[in-house]
Order: structure tokens, then C-alpha cells, then sequence
């Protein structure tokens, strides 16, 4: 008798922060959907068996483990609420709000620490995002998760928060039984029933939105965004058992030599273009870093022989990288006199103008521009970076073997809304 097929190897999905920037990965999203449906036509379950997340990465990654049942109607809620998005679903932007918020962080800047304390200034951030949590409420149908999980659909959700209290960068998990905890240096992993709570911590970009008090080890701590301190963004998707890796990034990996030798000195450096540069280095060069890291030791292994190899724990991570093939700053710059006035005035304190050319400005607003012209161009452009890497893709999930089929239904899990719904 044939031996058995080989299992399937788990493959992971790693989304990563950056604000309103992770419209790009709801495009990727969009167009794996379409491919899953063409290529994979008898499969009905998400692709993904572990799914994390970081910062708003997080919010998509949750959203996408709580619809691992039906991969293509989890992508469409996704999708819609993309499409549709107001900076006031993420963070309170009429004014009287922003002058509560953003006008007394503000002042603590002018009038000094002195008078700060004198009035009982207590900022807690530049921008209050109380209306995230109803929009995650609508958005993240969290419990359904131990139920998929228990049924098969995922082995695991995991997203990732800086914790101020403690200085240490913590993953929280759900999944099955056998996942276990890990502890590295200034990292480590905790075993927790995801809440709208984490993705709140996990999203609080430092500065902008509040901290989040999270319970953790029988006490209580603060935590921010989870891109802060990151210096190993796959590795907990490795931890999770992935062996193929789908990393969707928020930001270029590189850019092009002609682009580095062509910019020039502008001025002295506004602080938009300063917080800018500090979030970038914050949301995306660390991701970079680990990539060749990851790539490298791979390259180390395949020249271990085989036999040695299958005897110790090391074994290569397939990785496959989509990231934007454009600018995102740029996109902002283009887009920026679409915020909301107050947040407008307020960060144009800061020197982000409305000019279409001032990209260095834009880079704050990338950020932060949670509006629908925005949002849909860059999911545009995640759907087409994803569908020029079709083959790729085919190849490093399989489909092109699938052959065409009727789809297989499932077991139906309550409290997810019918296609019907969406439409």
C-alpha cells in the first residue's frame, strides 16, 4: 500500500504596524482571497494555520483569525470596513476633541513643565482613540476564536505589545493545547485569551494614542505599540510551529540608490519630519534586519548535510515577502488635506502641510490618515504588488497542483454574519 501523503506544512502569516498604513496589507489580503478562490477553489478554511500581528497589523490579523473558517468572507469584512474608513472610527477628530487632547500634549510642549504641573497637565497622548475600540468591537469577532481553534481551522493568533511598565516586548497567543511559552532576552510569550484589549496595546502607536493596561503574570501593566522595541518580528510566528512564512510589510524594504543619492539637505528638519523618521525606524527597519537574518541562517543550513540537520531542532523558514513598491509617504503627501481639519491644524503645528510635494511631512501622515481616498489607493496598490508576485505565490502555497473542484462546506460557527450581509 502507498505511503500517506506528508502533512501539509503550516504555514504562517505575519502582518506587521503602521498605523493607517496597513490598508496595504488588505489589498495583499484581497488578492490572496482571489487567488485562493481561482487556484484553491475546493478549500474553503483560511490558508493560514498561525496568524500574527503587530500595531494596527494586529487589527487585520485578528480580524482575518476570527473568519479562518471562510478565508474569502473574512478577507470581505475586512475589505469593507477598509473601504470605507473615517478617522473618527479610529480617533475622536472634531475639535473641541482634539483641543481636549492634541491642544493640552501641545501645551505641555510651550508652556514648559513648570506650568504643566502648576494647571495639573496630564496629557496622555496626542490623540484620543476611544472610538477604536467600537470599531474593533464591529470589526473583530474575537469570540469565535477557541472554537476555531478547537475545530482545526488555526492553531494559532498572536499579537504582540511593548510593555512601559516592564520594558519587556510580550506576544500574546491563543491556540492549541501543545503551544508553549517562550522567553528571550527583553522578549517573551504569554499564553492569554485574546480581548479588543490587546489590540488596543498592541496598536497605541507611542505619542499619538494612549497606553493600555493589560493584566499579565497576576499583575497589571502599561503597554503601547508593539512595533517599539520589536528587534525579532517573525520569530514569533517561528515559535508558533510556521514552516513557510507569508510576511506583508507596511513600508518598502529598501529604497533605491537613485533615490538615496538624489535627496538633498531641505532646512533644518520639522518635527513632523522628525517623528516621521522616528516611526519609521520604529515600524519598519527592524522587519528588514530580521528578514536577512532569517535568509542567512537558511543559507548556513542548507550546508549542514541532512542527516545532521533532521537530528538537531534547526530546519530552514520559507519566506515569501510582499511590501509596497511605492512610496507610502509619498501616497500620504498626496492625500493629506484629507484628514479632518482639527488633526490637520493640530499636526500642522508640527509642520505636515498640505502640500502634495512635501513627502518628508507625509511621513507622519502616513500614519494617521485613516481616510477612504487613502486607504483605497493603497489597497490598490497592495492588490497589484500581490498579483505581479501570482506565480509566487501559487508556488509557495501549492494551488497550482489543486485541480478544479466543487467547494467543501464546513462546519458553521454563530456569531459571523452571512456573504449576504456584506454585499
Amino acid at each position: 500500500m502507498a505511503n500517506a501523503d506528508p502533512s501539509p506544512p503550516n504555514i504562517g502569516l505575519l502582518l506587521t504596524g503602521g498605523g493607517a498604513r496597513a490598508a496595504y496589507q488588505v489589498g495583499v489580503l484581497k488578492a490572496l482571497a482571489e487567488l485562493h478562490r481561482s487556484r484553491a477553489p475546493g478549500h474553503r478554511s483560511s490558508p493560514f494555520s498561525i496568524i500574527t500581528g503587530t500595531s494596527a497589523g494586529a487589527v487585520n490579523a485578528a480580524a482575518l483569525a476570527c473568519g479562518a473558517d471562510d478565508f474569502e468572507l473574512a478577507v470581505r469584512r475586512i475589505v469593507k470596513v477598509w473601504r470605507n474608513v473615517q478617522a473618527g472610527q479610529v480617533y475622536e477628530a472634531d475639535l473641541l476633541s482634539v483641543l481636549r487632547s492634541g491642544a493640552r500634549w501641545m501645551s505641555l510642549l510651550s508652556l514648559g513643565w513648570l506650568v504643566a504641573r502648576w494647571r495639573r497637565i496630564k496629557p496622555r497622548s496626542l490623540l484620543d482613540n476611544t472610538p477604536l475600540a467600537a470599531l474593533l468591537r464591529e470589526m473583530v469577532p474575537l469570540e469565535r476564536l477557541p472554537e476555531l481553534i478547537a475545530q482545526g481551522h488555526l492553531q494559532a493568533l498572536a499579537v504582540t505589545a511593548s510593555s512601559y511598565s516592564s520594558g519587556h516586548h510580550v506576544t500574546f497567543f491563543e491556540g492549541a493545547e501543545h503551544l508553549q511559552p517562550w522567553v528571550r532576552s527583553q522578549r517573551l510569550a504569554v499564553r492569554d485569551r485574546i480581548t479588543h484589549e490587546h489590540l488596543l496595546a498592541s496598536s497605541a502607536i507611542p505619542f499619538v494614542f494612549p497606553a493600555q493596561e493589560l493584566p499579565i503574570n497576576g499583575g497589571s501593566e502599561y503597554f503601547g505599540d508593539g512595533s517599539m522595541r520589536q528587534t525579532a518580528p517573525v520569530s514569533p510566528t517561528i515559535h508558533l510551529g510556521a514552516e513557510r512564512i507569508l510576511i506583508v510589510g507596511a513600508g518598502r524594504m529598501a529604497e533605491p540608490r537613485d533615490t538615496l543619492t538624489r535627496s538633498a539637505p531641505g532646512g533644518y528638519p520639522s518635527l513632523a519630519q522628525i517623528a516621521g523618521h522616528a516611526m519609521s525606524s520604529i515600524f519598519l527597519d527592524a522587519l528588514a534586519v530580521d528578514i536577512e537574518r532569517i535568509r542567512r541562517i537558511n543559507q548556513t543550513l542548507s550546508l549542514i548535510p541532512r542527516e545532521a540537520r533532521q537530528a538537531s531542532a534547526l530546519r530552514p523558514v520559507e519566506l515569501l515577502v510582499i511590501s509596497p513598491s511605492e512610496r507610502l509617504d509619498q501616497i500620504a503627501a498626496q492625500h493629506a488635506d484629507s484628514l479632518p481639519n482639527p488633526v490637520r491644524s493640530l499636526l500642522g503645528g508640527l509642520g505636515v502641510s498640505s502640500s502634495r510635494e512635501d513627502v518628508k511631512g507625509g511621513a507622519l501622515a502616513s500614519y494617521l490618515l485613516f481616510e477612504a481616498d487613502y486607504t483605497r489607493k493603497l489597497m490598490a496598490l497592495g492588490h497589484a504588488d500581490a498579483l505581479r508576485q501570482e506565480d509566487e505565490i501559487c508556488r509557495f502555497f501549492g494551488w497550482e497542483l489543486v485541480p478544479p473542484g466543487p467547494r467543501t462546506g464546513r462546519t458553521k460557527i454563530a456569531g459571523y454574519p452571512s456573504k449576504e450581509a456584506l454585499s
